[in-house]
Parts: C-alpha cells; structure tokens; sequence
C-alpha cells in the first residue's frame, strides 16, 4: 500500500525532473556528437536549394504574392528544414534503440508516459531551433529578408518542431525496422514537406488540390512562418494556429498514450 501510494504520488503529484532533464540532454548531445551530419548537412541542403533556383530561374521568374521568389521562397525552406530535422531526431533515436535492442534503457528508469514524450521532443524542438536560427541569421544577412512578425514566426517555429517531433516518435515506435522507417518518410514526410506550399503560392493549384492542400497541417505550419518573416501568406496566420494547435495536441496525446500502454515498445 505504501509502495502504489508512493508511485501515484510520484506519477500525479511530482515530475521527476533530473529524469526528464537527462533524457533531453541526451537526446541533445545525441546530435551534437555529429553536427555536421545533423546541422551542417541540413543548412548546406537548404543553401543548394536556394543556389539552385536563384540560378535556374532567376529574376525572371516575376513576383511572387507581391514579393520576390527568393524572399517568398526561404521562410517555407526554413520551416521544411526545421520540421524535417525535429522529425529525424526523434525518430532515429527510437528506431535505433528498438532495433539494438536497449530501448528498455529508457523504458525501464521511472519516468511517466508524460515525462518520457517531453525528453524525447526537447532533443527535436533544440534541433529545430539551432537550424531555424541558423537560416534566419543567413536570410538577415546575406538575402536581406528582414522579420515582418517575429513573434509569430517564433511561434510557428515552436509547433512545427513540436508536430513533427511528436510524428517522428509516433512513426519511430510503429517502426520496428530501418526500411520500416525510410518508407515512413519516403512516402509521407517528404511529400507532406513538399507539397505545402514550400516551392509555391497554392494560389497557382486548381480548386481541387487546394483544398486537399488545406488538410495539409505541414501547409500552415510554412504559411504561418512565411507570414512571420515576409508579411503574406495564403490563409489568415489565425486559422494557421489552430489548425496547428489541434494537430500538435493529438499527435503528442497519441505518443503519451503509446508510451502509456507500451504499444510495440515492449520486447
């Protein structure tokens, strides 16, 4: 009896915050260790995609909601680099553990469904962020592209890491193989990332895939950064916020409750 008092207090009256604290450094020196793999690599990315399409089109290719392709173009590469960073760091971490076999290292401390999902998503919200801060200091300087709303930027910044983050432990604990995982991103990430407005104005689609586009969370995730750093968007930053909001509490309610139940989690 006082055993099952102890832990229900530990579960509903404490958070065991030394716990929670080691599993979010962990999951930071975890890319830190190899940053030119998991920072460099991805700021080099959205570098060549800028490089490439300042010189395959040009100035020739005519404004774009009232403002430069490149300056429309680099607040949705900021957001696609920051939520497919949030999403690998999460993901890789469980995968890999799961199939070496010592995911029990962290099942086993006494930490809470809660506890665990908010480690695991501080490694990806810190990676998000160092790669966000680092395009948005190259965007300032080198393109010119000032912040029309910071805070609002931030703001869709912090959900989009968090979303995604949230998708890379849900994906990372369906997962039970590599190949399992590639699939996962191959044929849902990348194509949420890309077909949402990153390259383009959905202005441009046909009614029919604009409203397919509009069930896309990953769409006003970008919109809304697009409208924190240059001012436009195409669809009030409002509506963007909810729909964000709604999708970030379920998918990170699906990993406390996979956590909870120790859904493919348990050898």
């Amino acid at each position: 009896m006082e055993i099952n008092a102890a832990m229900g207090q530990r579960r509903f009256g404490r958070v065991n915050w030394l716990g929670m604290y080691t599993l979010a450094e962990r999951e930071a020196r975890r890319f830190l260790a190899v940053w030119t793999q998991t920072l460099l690599g991805p700021l080099v990315t959205a570098g060549l995609f800028l490089a490439v399409f300042s010189l395959a089109i040009g100035p020739g290719r005519g404004d774009v909601m009232g403002v430069p392709f490149m300056t429309f173009l680099a607040p949705g590469l900021l957001m696609m680099t920051v939520i497919q960073n949030a999403f690998a760091n999460t993901s890789s971490s469980i995968v890999i553990a799961k199939v070496q076999g010592n995911i029990v290292d962290t099942l086993m401390p006494p930490l809470s469904a809660g506890e665990l999902v908010t480690g695991y998503l501080a490694g990806g919200l810190a990676r998000g962020m160092i790669v966000a801060l680092a395009i948005a200091v190259v965007m300032i300087t080198v393109l010119g592209i000032g912040m029309a709303h910071p805070v609002w930027a931030l703001v869709f910044v912090v959900l989009g890491a968090t979303f995604m983050g949230a998708l890379g432990i849900i994906a990372a604990i369906f997962a039970n193989k590599f190949d399992q995982m590639a699939a996962i991103t191959n044929f849902i990430v990348v194509p949420l990332s890309f077909l949402s407005g990153t390259f383009y104005s959905i202005e441009a689609l046909p009614p029919s895939l604009q409203a397919i586009t509009h069930w896309n969370p990953v769409f006003y995730l970008i919109d809304g950064v697009r409208y924190g750093v240059i001012g436009v968007s195409d669809s009030s930053p409002w509506l963007g916020l909810g729909v964000c909001l709604a999708a970030t509490g379920v998918v990170v309610s699906l990993c406390w409750y996979w956590f909870r139940t120790g859904y493919r989690m348990k050898p």
